[in-house]
């Protein structure tokens, strides 16, 4: 069986490319060095492959379901590999030793984390939402409140989860009902019902932090009102809070992955079900998008390991299956040929290649943005801050798109063997269908960067990621293995800044939105191309197969997917209102 991710990649990207040690010069990493990046990469590779990859399809086939007494019944290998992975103590990756954290840099964590995703997605989620849930409230979060919950969380006693979306109200969370009123005691009676939500309940740690979105009194309507409330299932002195478990959703992939409706404070285990306070009222939705963008970002890894397991497998099996001769020798006597000597699954292979390992510098790069921003002055920070901010949306929704790409691709190569379930790669494509949904769906991202990322700040969020792009494109241009990758590249940045312009001279905000996907997608081809790019440079005076993999994967890139930006632009500046003017009834 193949590996789930590959240790050469990962191993070019940290001290080949990103230098990520380097950044153990800085005071809060300087205990580290390569040799503990590497025990913890090797940690979670080991960790991943045993416990992890052989138990995927057992959670697939398996489901989680709720028995006699209310409670959810997990696959005992899920639990036994899960309890493995917080034995190991990996959930304290990135956390500060003051809070009993290994102080990692998050771009070394990810990579751990990564490990998981791709061994098995569905196991992967629980410690993944309950880092995001324990990064919040340590940086929001009262003494009282870090020392109650996050302590537990990072010691991997307790898991956690967010509860946003309801069942009238997914993306829109302007019209959450979720109510929550204020106790004599500095509590709030918090009352409502949450949809989707990942982890929302099991029997495998001693609690279940829930993170709960929830309108306070005198806040207003929409999003302005919301309030952030930590609700356990069990309160501090041991008591059942009353969180209840209605059902558990039958989802298409990641089924392992317990996925809850929950009623807060129905009565099921007490009068109310009791809230803490967040912060301040009011400001809910601010505090949330700390763990919204982590876990975007998280997303994008998830969708990025899973195109990568995808990958790997086909290339094994591209290699080894036997099918058809070459064109130019149709001898019937002479042996079939291994499938990868045929160029359209060299293609496919290429395809997937260039998705996966772009996809994959993309995450580690924003995950090295985050460190940088952690680490820096101010004037750096700000501008880790901001490239990170418009690059967020992208590093979700790109990978979301384009590695369930590769797993089509990675089924396609597999034949009528890849349509079935006693290969892994229907499964993949199925784990990988729900990362385009959520933290937010496809549509949204584009809206997000289009409405708010590249025009903040009189559009200086734009103008640092072209400028940041055309760095490494001076780079390139001085070299001539790598000039037309730059003329090719600097050509399609111009645009996009063009067409941002054209697009918000509409003077209509509809019409200027309108084709907003488009707009994510094109920018996400010029990002990743930028991507392959910074690795081509960083292989430019090397030899052998790895490195030449990819210089034909940037090759390729170039030659088949980046040109796709050009129609998308054209679209663009055409103000194009096809879909906004399309009426309901002609559907």
């Amino acid at each position: 069986m193949a590996e789930p991710i590959s240790k050469r990649d990962l191993e070019f990207m940290f001290y080949e490319w990103l230098d990520v040690e380097s950044l153990t010069e800085r005071e809060r990493f300087a205990e580290h060095s390569r040799e503990t990046f590497d025990a913890v990469l090797a940690l979670a590779a080991d960790l991943a492959t045993k416990r992890f990859a052989p138990v995927n399809r057992l959670g697939d086939t398996v489901e989680p379901y709720v028995g006699d007494d209310g409670a959810v019944v997990m696959p005992e290998g899920i639990r036994s590999g899960i309890a493995e992975f917080l034995k190991a103590g990996l959930v304290a990756g990135s956390f500060d030793e003051s809070l009993g954290g290994m102080q990692l840099p998050t771009v070394v964590s990810r990579a751990a984390q990564a490990w998981f995703q791709a061994a098995n997605a569905a196991m992967s989620s629980y410690s993944f939402l309950t880092i995001g849930n324990a990064n919040l409230i340590a940086e929001y979060g009262t003494p009282e409140q870090i020392d109650t919950w996050v302590r537990p969380m990072v010691e991997g006693r307790y898991f956690g989860t967010m509860c946003l979306s309801e069942p009238q109200a997914g993306s829109s969370l302007a019209d959450i009902t979720t109510k929550a009123i204020p106790a004599d005691d500095g509590t709030y009676h918090v009352t409502g019902t949450k949809m989707w939500i990942s982890a929302g309940d099991h029997e495998m740690g001693e609690n279940i932090v829930h993170l709960v979105l929830a309108k306070a009194p005198g806040g207003g309507q929409g999003v302005k009102g919301i309030s952030l409330f930590i609700v356990p299932k069990y309160l501090p002195d041991g008591t059942r809070n009353d969180v209840a478990l209605v059902g558990l959703n039958h989802k298409m992939g990641q089924r392992a992955t317990t996925n809850c409706l929950l009623n807060f404070g129905d009565g099921t285990y007490g009068d109310h079900a009791v809230g803490y306070l967040v912060g301040e009222e009011h400001k809910g939705l601010q505090y949330m998008f700390h763990m919204m963008n982590e876990a975007r970002i998280g997303v994008g890894f998830l969708a990025t390991a899973l195109g990568y397991a995808g990958y790997l497998a086909s290339l094994e099996y591209a290699k080894v299956r036997t099918q058809g001769r070459p064109v130019d020798h149709k001898d019937p006597t002479s042996k079939p040929v291994p499938i990868i000597e045929h160029p359209d699954v060299k293609r496919m292979l290429l395809a997937q290649k260039s998705y996966v390992e772009g996809a994959l510098a993309l995450g580690l790069y924003s995950s090295k943005l985050v460190d940088i921003q952690q680490t820096s002055d101010a004037d750096e920070a700000a501008r880790a801050g901001l490239l990170l901010d418009v690059l967020t949306p992208i590093s979700k929704s790109w990978p979301s798109q384009w590695c369930l790409a590769a797993n089509d691709l990675a089924i396609q190569i597999h034949g009528g063997y890849g349509y079935t379930r006693e290969f892994p790669v229907e499964q993949f494509y199925r784990d990988n269908r729900l990362n385009p949904i959520h933290e937010g769906a496809h549509g949204i991202h584009g809206l997000d960067l289009l409405g708010r990322k590249v025009v903040m700040n009189g559009g200086a969020g734009l103008e640092l990621l072209a400028n940041t792009i055309g760095e490494t494109i001076d780079k390139a241009a001085a070299t001539p293995a790598t000039a037309a990758f730059a003329d090719d590249l600097r050509s399609r940045v111009e645009r996009l800044v063009t067409v941002t312009g054209q697009v918000w001279s509409a003077g209509d905000v509809a019409v200027s939105l309108a084709n907003a996907t488009a707009y994510l997608e094109a920018t996400g081809h010029i990002v990743v191309a930028w991507m392959w790019l910074e690795q081509v440079l960083a292989v430019s005076d090397k030899t052998g197969h790895f490195y030449d993999g990819k210089r034909v994967a940037a090759q390729y890139f170039f030659t088949y997917e980046l040109p796709k930006v050009d129609a998308q632009f054209d679209l663009l500046a055409s103000l194009d209102r096809t879909t906004l003017d399309a009426r309901p009834d002609i559907f």
